[in-house]
Parts: C-alpha cells; sequence; structure tokens
C-alpha cells in the first residue's frame, strides 16, 4: 500500500510536471522566487531549478538553515567569484539579499547590531554585484511617539544609504510588519531623504494588512518601487494560509498590471515563505506554477500597455 508520504511526494511531482509541460515556450521575463521558499535546497539545486523553469533572477533569503547569507560558504570571499560565474552560466542574476534587520530598536547595542548586519549585507552586494539589500521597519516601539519612531527609522535608513552608496547597494525597506500602509511608507521614505533608499513592495501586506488596492499603493509608492514580492492566500480563522498563485483572493494579476502600468522595471519575485509555514506546497510545485502563472498575467499586462 502506498504510503501517505509517497502519495503526497507523486501527487506533487505531477503537479510540477503539468506545469513544467507549459513552459517550453516562456522567455526570460522579469520573474524570480526567494529561497525563503526552497530552506531544504542546496545552492545547486536553487540555480538549476530556477534554469530550468526559466526564471531571471533568484532572491537570497538564507540557503539551507543559515539565514545569515555572509556566513554560506557559497558565498564566502574566496568561492564569490565561482558563484557569480555558476549564476551567470544559469543565466540568472541576484535581484537582492534579504537582510533580517529591524530599524525600530530603541536600545542602542541592540540597534547597533541590527546596523552592523545591514552594513555587512550591503558588503556582501557590493561583491556579489547584487543592487538591492533588504531592511525592516519594522514596529512601532511600545510608549514612543509616533513621530520620534519615524524619525528614529529614518534616520537609520539614511545612514544605510550613505554607507550603500558608494558600494553601488540601494537599500529597500520592506512594506512588512506595522508599516504596511502607503501613508507610513511614504513619510518614512521622505525623512530617510536618501537616493540610495528606496521600497521593497510586499504586496501581499499591503493588501491584506494594510487594506490597500494595488493599483492605490503604486500611485502612492510606485515612484519608490524597487523590488516586489508576490504570494497568494485566502482567510484561515483569524490568519491567512498561503496558496498557489491565483487561486485565493489576493489580487496578483491586479498587481503585476499596476506595476507594469508605471514602467516598473525591477523583478517580479515569488516569496513562497516555505520555511516559515512547512505545510504549504513543496516549492517545485509552487515555483513551477508561479512561474506559469505569473508569466501570463505579465504577458498580458504588456499586451495591453501596447
Amino acid at each position: 500500500m502506498t504510503s501517505r508520504r509517497g502519495f503526497l511526494k507523486t501527487g506533487a511531482a505531477l503537479l510540477a510536471a503539468r506545469y513544467t509541460r507549459a513552459l517550453p515556450s516562456l522567455k526570460r521575463l522579469p520573474l524570480g522566487f526567494s529561497t525563503l521558499g526552497c530552506p531544504t535546497w542546496p545552492w545547486a539545486r536553487i540555480l538549476d531549478f530556477a534554469a530550468e523553469h526559466q526564471f531571471a533572477s533568484i532572491e537570497l533569503r538564507g540557503i539551507l538553515t543559515n539565514m545569515d547569507l555572509t556566513k554560506v560558504p557559497e558565498l564566502a570571499p574566496e568561492r564569490l567569484a565561482e558563484a557569480k560565474r555558476q549564476l551567470a552560466a544559469h543565466g540568472l542574476v541576484v535581484s537582492d539579499l534579504g537582510a533580517s534587520a529591524q530599524m525600530h530598536d530603541m536600545d542602542p547595542m541592540k540597534h547597533a547590531a541590527q546596523l552592523d548586519e545591514a552594513h555587512r549585507f550591503i558588503d556582501l552586494a557590493q561583491a556579489l554585484g547584487a543592487p538591492y539589500v533588504r531592511v525592516f521597519g519594522n514596529e512601532y516601539v511600545k510608549d514612543v511617539p509616533r513621530d520620534a519612531m519615524l524619525a528614529h527609522i529614518a534616520g537609520a535608513l539614511h545612514e544605510l544609504g550613505d554607507y550603500a552608496k558608494g558600494k553601488g547597494v540601494t537599500v529597500l525597506i520592506e512594506s512588512h510588519g506595522d508599516f504596511t500602509d502607503s501613508p507610513s511608507l511614504l513619510e518614512l521614505l521622505q525623512r530617510a531623504d536618501s537616493p540610495n533608499v528606496a521600497l521593497l513592495w510586499d504586496a501581499h501586506h499591503t493588501f491584506v494588512s494594510g487594506k490597500e488596492q494595488p493599483e492605490d499603493t503604486v500611485r502612492q509608492l510606485g515612484r519608490y518601487i524597487r523590488h516586489t514580492h508576490l504570494k497568494d492566500s485566502v482567510p484561515a480563522g483569524n490568519d491567512r494560509r498561503y496558496v498557489l498563485t491565483g487561486t485565493g483572493d489576493v489580487p496578483v494579476k491586479r498587481q503585476i498590471a499596476a506595476l507594469a502600468k508605471i514602467g516598473y522595471r525591477g523583478f517580479y519575485s515569488f516569496e513562497w515563505e516555505k520555511r516559515w509555514h512547512p505545510e504549504i506546497e513543496e516549492p517545485e510545485v509552487a515555483f513551477a506554477q508561479y512561474a506559469n502563472v505569473a508569466a501570463g498575467y505579465l504577458r498580458e499586462a504588456q499586451n495591453s500597455k501596447g
């Protein structure tokens, strides 16, 4: 008798194959995925899968058990040249590096540690030739007035922008945590006042948590958007459950169309949160399905522009 594990593995393989068959005609559209979605894949597997499914970029957010990219063996200084050769051989670029650094800490020592992580990621991005490093806002600290909170975070972003400027890197604050509404994000970006600080639009968060329609978010923040996270979900009690692209109630198609309409030049990156939610579909299924569905959305959006 086939075990449940065997059944699920076979089913996942069949579903992945179904979407793979649709891909031969797919050109290298600006689609990517985050390694957050494949926490058990080694470096070589990530590159092979991305190339096989015609992704143009990968977003580095941990490799295997290591979330600190500056400690990943394949990205060590003595191996960076080989990593860059492998990326080029697979027709891939690194869209950005996802740091865990959060700018809200008011404790000076904790804040310094967060800035140090961001600095190390900026150094690695420069060495790797990656244009962006993502950081978080990330919270309103209890008993700290809003204006003081925004000033603190914006000041940290400005400092990071200054550090990144000479390295050809831009620091991106993600719409995440307590900062998922356009007015707050806009105020932070304006206060940061740096050409090397911009926005990573997590379109799921501004829709689900920020209660904003994608067209409204892009209208307010579009000029700052350099990179994008896309994913779909459905309500699950008081929370959300991630589902395959186009099968939930997040308007991913409209999110892509809104970006295409303003001439967005960045990547449309799939952030499948498998590392934090191991129960969701396996990456070989979800990534392949996203490549197929998002390509259709993007081609339709490009065609509608004429």
